[in-house]
């Protein structure tokens, strides 16, 4: 019932999305393999790249290895482990005042994620298909010794950034048209991220082209929005492009 409030509320959100002047355009490339161990498993292989500050700067890039297994016509169990290396924002300190207390340079660091889904699907006409993806995801990040400037003892010195850990439920609601053999399979999505709140939402539109039987691309628009007040990401636009091969 809760899933289902959310996804009402971000579909009116849709409707009147706010204004996006603090926003940034980001461009993200997947690849993916999926082999076929059986009529009902798989395991699949992925990486992707991501940029963000208009293009200009490099976000994050990750790898990750899956499984996932048809349990009916009309639902599919997955799960997998991503290694994410994620260039971290610079981060500004100020004092109550309004002047510089310090400066921590952005950095990169690994991220430990792993995850688990139910992906329940029903098709009309065998020509269009909706599903509702619920996922469990747990990331982690490592402690790690950064660099920080120091605005009163003008120096640099060390900070340590503590482990962190988080559990999130992603909830996702997708339509596609997708007849059998298509050349194009259009779809649009909406995504909510939950902790204990709404993170963020995802929206996104996009096809995937059939090339033959093994291979296909994909390209796809998102806009991100943040929700929880303690991520200073700001929104972002994705243009995004993927291949995909399965044997």
């Amino acid at each position: 019932m809760r899933t289902f409030k959310n996804i009402m509320i971000a579909l009116g959100a849709l409707i009147s999305l706010p204004a996006w002047a603090q926003s940034e355009g980001g461009l993200l490339m997947e690849a993916d393999v999926k082999k076929s161990i059986t009529k009902d498993l798989s395991i699949g292989f992925g990486a992707d790249l991501r940029t963000r500050n208009n293009f200009k700067t490099m976000d994050r890039w990750s790898v990750g290895i899956n499984a996932d297994y048809k349990l009916t016509d009309w639902l599919k169990v997955d799960a997998g482990y991503k290694l994410l290396n994620t260039n971290f924002r610079e981060d500004i300190n100020l004092k109550s005042s309004g002047a510089y207390n310090s400066l921590r340079p952005s950095y990169w660091g690994i991220k430990h994620r792993f995850y688990a889904s139910l992906t329940g699907s029903y098709k009309f006409a065998n020509i269009i298909k909706l599903s509702l993806r619920e996922r469990w995801q747990y990331t982690y990040r490592p402690e790690k010794t950064v660099q920080r400037w120091d605005y009163d003892d003008e120096e640099w010195e060390d900070k340590v950034r503590g482990g962190l850990a988080k559990n999130q439920l992603r909830s996702r609601f997708q339509i596609e048209y997708a007849p059998k053999k298509a050349l194009f399979t259009p779809y649009a999505n909406i995504e909510l991220y939950n902790s204990w709140g709404l993170d963020k939402v995802r929206y996104n539109i996009g096809t995937d082209i059939r090339l033959d039987k093994h291979h296909s691309l994909g390209v796809f628009y998102r806009y991100q929005n943040v929700h929880d007040d303690d991520d200073d990401t700001p929104n972002m636009h994705y243009l995004g492009v993927g291949y995909k091969f399965k044997f």
